[in-house]
């Protein structure tokens, strides 16, 4: 298949610059990926389409305040850093702008002194491998140079910075958050709770891979990057009874799915599990373990909204998503959000 194929003309007034006050108060699209038909609700109406014995698959991974800005120690040029992951212990993958001014061998210092990076090495994709070194807690000195890596299309400045977090993120490590998840609160998910929903975590550390643009005409010669992900023993039983049960399995975003689908056998059956996936998912794969999809509404030729069209057929996808835009939906990761069922 060709990137062309998942093109769609997005007007720019649509990309959400801030998010809503309330997050269960966001429209919500619903769409029958075998029919193709379509509803239009409110997020919180997503607790009317679950039922008693189905589950609900968030991922945990809390976003670090992963932008750095400093200087190269030897000629005081300016650097920025976005942390993509932690390799082992002080050593991380990041991009670095501009990256002349990161060679192998270069230091460059953070918050006077606080925080200093050592170049590695460079990777095929361009990106740094640079160790930190630093006295004391790294997370709490991240805390205090570092700023949330909202994505280049926000222009707005993020007044809290939780608006940009789940309400039930845990696990630190992510470049960017999962944002399918962003329209939950405690107190809707309290309520599907009581309803009999079982909920299951994963954790999937969000890098800039999902979003790196696709490049090759051929989407088949797109090469993901590596995610870190943990699935715990807890969550897969969950899962699996729920399968095994006649539930339906609802995966709150792509991150959610990718995971799920990268640790899952033939049969569908989860095992515990961590580790790293690059797995692509396009039109033609066939799911193993996910019947439902709650997600954003996503950037044309990107790798998710190709994902997205593997599970409801491209044409219902990009149908849905014109109709989205007549119906003045926000877009991406503030935007508003699909329920695919």
């Amino acid at each position: 298949m060709k990137k062309t194929d998942f093109y769609f003309d997005l007007p720019e007034n649509l990309i959400a610059q801030h998010p809503l006050k309330n997050r269960e108060e966001s429209k919500l699209m619903v769409l029958d990926k075998d029919s193709g038909a379509l509803e239009h609700k409110k997020f919180k109406d997503i607790i009317d389409y679950l039922k008693k014995g189905d589950c609900l698959v968030l991922n945990n991974t809390r976003v670090i305040p992963a932008r750095l800005y400093g200087a190269r120690e030897s000629t005081g040029g300016k650097v920025e850093f976005l942390l993509l992951n932690n390799i082992e212990k002080n050593r991380w993958e990041t991009l670095v702008k501009p990256g002349k001014k990161a060679r192998i061998g270069d230091t460059i210092d953070f918050g006077e002194g606080l925080l200093r990076a050592k170049v590695l090495d460079i990777t095929q994709s361009g990106s740094r491998i640079v160790e930190f070194d630093y006295e004391g807690i790294f997370q709490q000195i991240l805390d205090k140079l570092g700023e949330m890596p909202l994505p280049p299309y926000i222009k707005e400045k993020l007044d809290d910075k939780e608006r940009y977090q789940t309400v039930y993120s845990k696990k630190e490590g992510s470049a960017a958050a999962p944002t399918a998840g962003l329209h939950f609160t405690e107190d809707l998910l309290k309520r599907i709770k009581n309803k009999g929903v079982k909920i299951a975590y994963v954790t999937l550390h969000v890098g800039l891979g999902t979003f790196r643009p696709v490049k090759e005409d051929n989407i088949e010669e797109h090469d993901m990057h590596s995610e870190y992900y943990e699935v715990t023993k807890e969550a897969a039983e969950i899962i699996n009874q729920t399968k095994n049960n006649g539930g339906k399995i609802y995966s709150v975003g792509t991150t959610s799915t990718r995971t799920l689908e990268s640790i899952a056998d033939e049969s569908g059956k989860i095992h515990p599990k961590s580790g790293w996936t690059d797995i692509f998912i396009y039109p033609g794969y066939n799911f193993k373990v996910i019947d439902r999809l709650i997600t954003n509404f996503h950037l044309p030729e990107s790798t998710l909204i190709m994902l997205v069209s593997a599970l409801a057929r491209r044409e219902n996808v990009l149908n849905a998503y014109n109709k989205a835009i007549e119906n003045k939906y926000r877009f991406f990761s503030f935007g508003d959000a699909m329920l695919i069922k």
